[in-house]
């Protein structure tokens, strides 16, 4: 034998120890995980998927570079496309080995696992019975988010079913059981038109959590006392009092350190110190303003000791002060003009308060010793949030736009400090969402509402989306309340929208593979918010590989050529984006204006893309120069 053919034999027999070993820790942590994955009946753990995701998941607890490198130089198969197929991927090799080595074959595994080509064809299985047939020659399906205007637009659905929606989806956070039945109606009357079965998911709002209405009327004055504010009247709100037929200049000039009030002309003219203005605020609250008149210019000023809520509109008293008692003089009506803002801009630094309860949040106008200062105060969608957070824990707002921490909790709020906003600020509205990447909610899994939609959505849909699942007991809540009004095998999404989701994916799987048909959707856009967007885009790729060692189809989403569904104009990073989407067996696109360019654009894409890739395969089809 030459020193060649030596040195060759030996890197095999290397080899054929490491893949040894290998199958024996595949097999064995396998084994350990099914029996330790609560409420898998005996029957179940035989299934396919099951068996196959255990192995996966104790294959890649082992760092397998260093052995793909010498698979490759032994021109042996690589492990790098085993997902589907684990055990018999690792077999295959083992017994290229045992010829090249004129060894015994080894014996089988004492589960039934997936042969090369099965696990393909199961996910596929799996594709169809979840999301339907694909329509065309793609894989991909596509998945359109329906504006409220599919409701009444029954040519946009139309429309959209023709130009390849295979799915249509109802986000139940949004309108109403009237308007979803009147969508799903077209929807219906578009595929017995067409001749096509676009399938309808149903997305379960969850505890999508975000921020409270806003005041909206541009004249409203919410004040709150400045405590031992350095003024010469501490402890109390400052007017004033103005004529309402002076020029604005001096109303301007006036109002630079305090509030301005005006009042009628003839009302002014007769003022004098002692008298008082009375009002029942716009909070329903008596409220007193106590007039005094400066010796050294002889400006009327008043002083109110209360946090005041003032509109245009409120109906005043004037009292004058006889004796002991006051007599009202003369009634009129407020007209606010001072600046209000209407809609807070957070600066990096600034204090926001995150309240339980609080009806419409405000802008509070507080006086220092420079000018006037705007505070926001805005409530959050979810009071229970407010008792589990902690010192210290994060908070982003709007999709990341605004970063901020607990720097202070009371009973009924927290203060968060704004760690990262724009640089010319960022506002603060209405509906924005809450992210708490770093705070364990432990909230139910289905709220009143979300039971409430579910008796609809069981009755009509043809998939229910779970929004915000962190865990195994989520999904198997779930999977109860379906088979419970009769709709055991209605297909579940399971979006993961949470790093906690993500962490516990592997457990969420095993509690639904062997009894319901599932799915699931990376939501990209919650998930870079809670894990970051370096990190998200490691574990959008994990989160593929997973689902495609389970058999589990998946959903592609958020922003993709958002650009064009928004704007009619798509840019080139989003092109590859939607590219990269030809790996998962659906992906959603958002509603937009241009929402059905849109549509067109992905179909395009995804036509081109499928004759080079499958899942993480390229096909290595001839290239076209």
């Amino acid at each position: 034998m030459n020193i060649e053919c030596h040195e060759t034999e030996t890197a095999l027999d290397q080899l054929y120890d490491e893949i040894c070993q290998l199958i024996q820790h595949v097999s064995m942590h396998g084994r350990a995980r099914l029996d330790r994955c609560a409420g898998l009946e005996k029957a179940q753990t035989l299934n396919k998927s099951v068996v196959n995701l255990s192995h996966y998941l104790a294959l890649r607890e082992i760092d397998l570079r260093p052995l793909q490198v010498k698979l490759a130089q032994a021109g042996l198969s690589s492990l790098g496309r085993a997902e589907p197929h684990v055990y018999a991927n690792l077999k295959k090799v083992m017994d290229m080995l045992n010829l090249a080595l004129n060894k015994p074959s080894q014996d089988e595994a004492d589960f039934p696992y997936p042969h090369f080509g099965e696990g393909d064809e199961i996910l596929e299985e799996n594709a169809a019975i979840i999301l339907g047939g694909a329509r065309r020659t793609q894989m991909t399906r596509i998945m359109v988010t329906l504006p409220t205007e599919a409701a009444t637009d029954e040519k946009l659905v139309h429309d959209l079913v023709n130009e390849g929606m295979d799915i249509a989806r109802i986000n139940c956070a949004h309108d109403d059981v009237s308007t979803w039945r009147k969508m799903i109606d077209n929807i219906r009357n578009a595929n017995a038109d067409l001749n096509v079965s676009c399938r309808i998911l149903m997305d379960l709002a969850g505890h999508k959590i975000r921020t409270g209405s806003i005041l909206s009327d541009p004249q409203s004055l919410f004040i709150k006392i400045k405590k031992n504010n350095g003024d010469h009247y501490p402890n109390a709100i400052r007017f004033e009092i103005v004529s309402d037929q002076q020029s604005s200049t001096d109303m301007t000039e006036k109002s630079k350190n305090a509030f301005i009030f005006p009042v009628p002309k003839a009302v002014y003219s007769n003022l004098t110190g002692g008298d008082r203005l009375t009002l029942i605020d716009a909070q329903g609250k008596p409220r007193a303003i106590n007039l005094l008149i400066t010796p050294e210019n002889n400006r009327i000023i008043g002083l109110c000791d209360k946090t005041i809520h003032l509109v245009t509109g409120l109906q005043v008293t004037w009292q004058r002060r006889v004796d002991t008692c006051y007599a009202d003089q003369h009634t009129f009506r407020f007209v606010n003009l001072n600046s209000v803002a209407k809609k807070a801009r957070l600066f990096t630094g600034d204090l926001l308060f995150l309240h339980k309860h609080q009806p419409d949040g405000f802008v509070i106008n507080e006086q220092t010793d420079e000018a006037l200062k705007a505070v926001a105060h805005i409530s959050c969608s979810v009071p229970d949030v407010i008792d589990i957070l902690k010192q210290g824990d994060r908070v982003w707002i709007d999709d990341g736009k605004i970063s901020a921490y607990v720097t202070e909790k009371d009973t009924d709020y927290v203060v968060l400090r704004i760690t990262r906003a724009g640089i010319k600020g960022t506002k603060l509205k209405p509906d924005m969402g809450l992210n708490f990447p770093e705070t364990v909610l432990n909230l139910p899994t289905l709220t009143s509402k979300d039971q409430s939609d579910l008796d609809f959505i069981c009755e009509h849909a043809d998939i229910v989306g779970l929004s915000f699942i962190e865990t195994r007991d989520g999904i198997s809540e779930l999977i109860a309340e379906l088979q419970r009004r009769n709709a055991a095998q209605l297909p579940i999404i399971a979006k993961i929208e949470t790093a906690r989701a993500v962490k516990n994916l592997p457990e969420i799987l095993f509690a639904s593979l062997a009894c319901h048909p599932v799915a699931v959707m990376i939501a990209r856009g919650d998930l870079a918010i809670e894990l970051g967007h370096v990190r998200m885009a490691e574990i959008q790729e994990e989160i593929l590989w997973l689902c495609e060692a389970a058999h589990v189809p998946v959903i592609w989403a958020t922003q993709v050529l958002e650009s064009i569904a928004k704007y009619g104009i798509g840019s080139r990073p989003e092109f590859t984006d939607a590219a990269m989407s030809v790996r998962a067996e659906c992906v959603m696109l958002n509603k937009g204006l241009y929402i059905l360019d849109a549509l067109r654009s992905l179909n395009a894409v995804l036509k081109c893309m499928q004759a080079h890739q499958r899942k993480k395969i390229s096909r290595l089809r001839a290239l076209h120069w």
